[in-house]
């Protein structure tokens, strides 16, 4: 994978040392058809964003994995239980945009782990609200965001300001477009 990684990056990196290229190279000519042999994988934006949030989560993962024993989805369930205590599942699949059937089954192995808890809502006996630990769960939690937070400040590092600002931008631009293109496919 590291190797594969590799090569995209020297492959992109020599699109971007030459302008005219790139913009040819990453922007399609026209939105006919093409045979599937001649699909260029590494131009494909989704491909590539793909790739990206791969990449940063497994540098991440690096850092807590081994020691708290602990994947990448059970991580951002933690990490957005730690900013918004008291989701449900439901709303966690919201916010991150993950798998229903993958974030039931963190979720499950994060109470095994005694890292998580379920508290019945007062209001709505159904509802079931998340919280993390104040021991286990807490404690891994000060341990790890100032390691992510680490690890965001050695990405962000690669940016200027203005690149920083421009990518904001673009990701948002991008998400928008993907729940409008999404929404209407339904």
């Amino acid at each position: 994978m590291k190797r594969y990684i590799s090569y995209i990056c020297n492959y992109m990196q020599g699109i971007q040392d030459n302008e005219h290229t790139k913009m040819n190279k990453l922007r399609p000519r026209h939105s006919s058809p093409i045979e599937p042999s001649d699909f260029e994988l590494e131009h494909f934006l989704p491909y590539r964003l793909s790739l990206l949030t791969n990449t940063v989560s497994q540098g991440i993962a690096s850092i807590y994995s081994d020691k708290h024993e602990i994947s990448v989805t059970e991580w951002r369930i933690l990490a957005v239980l730690g900013r918004f205590p008291g989701l449900t599942a439901s709303q966690i699949t919201e916010r991150t945009a993950m798998d229903k059937v993958a974030i039931s089954r963190a979720v499950k192995t994060l109470m095994d782990k005694k890292l998580l808890q379920r508290e019945t809502d007062v209001g709505d006996r159904r509802r079931r609200r998340l919280f993390i630990t104040a021991v286990r769960g807490q404690a891994v939690l000060r341990e790890v965001v100032p390691l992510a937070q680490q690890y965001d400040l050695r990405l962000r590092a690669a940016l200027t300001p203005a690149e920083e600002n421009a990518l904001s931008s673009t990701m948002q631009k991008l998400l928008q477009a993907a729940f409008e293109i999404n929404s209407g496919m339904k």
